[in-house]
């Protein structure tokens, strides 16, 4: 990998003449800001390396995980198309505020932009269609992994359908209001040093895509994983000692 990838700790996880398929930090943009062009962003520091990509697909900034890339435009068509015609599976594993009524089930409602709050999306009838599968795969208390496969792919559906189950991300600043996630949330009698503050297990979204499955052109799926990152495994090691 080279020098620049690995200090923006960004993961390559398969590359051919084809496809570019990488795992993107929490933080970083998928391209570049419409209106903030200075900001750095995944596929400029790809393109740094690489050469031109071209875009198939977008993770929210916050969000880490799996993502592709096109290396040519005939690899790009056929990726587009796929992706319009949800031929591409998509796992996405979600950390929960609360449990779900049902272990395993769907969501499917229409999600809309929110006209009174810039940036925010909501379940409208009058929004596009959105369809999203889920099952629990890990209960901690009050506190729910979640294994999601979207079947469209909106605006934030994940984020907006967990909200819409009652079981909001753990940590979404926006859907949430919550920016951070602490140990004394969760573990009794919680002591720490009085001349130190308790730093935060997790200050991130709580949402990691997983895996993305996508049929290549010589007619093969091919099946890529993004490992789970340091703060989102931490957390969830901790959360399993008090379950």
């Amino acid at each position: 990998m080279s020098a620049l990838l690995k200090k923006a700790n960004i993961e390559v996880l398969y590359e051919d003449e084809n496809y570019l398929v990488v795992s993107k930090p929490s933080g970083l943009l998928t391209i570049q800001d419409r209106y903030k062009a200075e900001v750095p962003n995944l596929k400029a520091k790809l393109q740094e390396v690489y050469g031109e990509v071209l875009t198939v697909h977008r993770l929210d900034k916050e969000t880490s995980g799996v993502i592709c890339f096109a290396r040519n435009a005939e690899a790009h068509k056929d990726l587009n198309r796929q992706f319009a015609e949800g031929e591409v599976r998509k796992i996405y594993w979600a950390l929960v505020s609360g449990r779900p009524a049902i272990d395993e089930g769907q969501v499917d409602m229409p999600i809309l932009n929110d006209m009174k709050n810039s940036g925010k999306m909501l379940v409208h009838a009058s929004g596009k269609e959105a369809l999203t599968y889920y099952r629990l795969l890990e209960s901690y208390g009050n506190i729910s992994l979640l294994e999601c496969f979207p079947r469209t792919g909106r605006t934030h559906q994940i984020r907006v359908h967990c909200h819409y189950l009652g079981c909001p991300l753990l940590v979404d600043s926006l859907y949430h209001n919550k920016s951070e996630f602490y140990l004394s949330e969760v573990k009794r009698r919680f002591k720490h040093s009085k001349f130190e503050e308790e730093r935060p297990l997790l200050s991130r979204l709580s949402l990691h895509a997983k895996q993305l499955e996508f049929t290549n052109l010589k007619g093969e799926k091919l099946l890529i994983e993004a490992p789970l990152h340091k703060d989102f495994s931490a957390l969830l090691k901790q959360l399993s000692k008090f379950n």
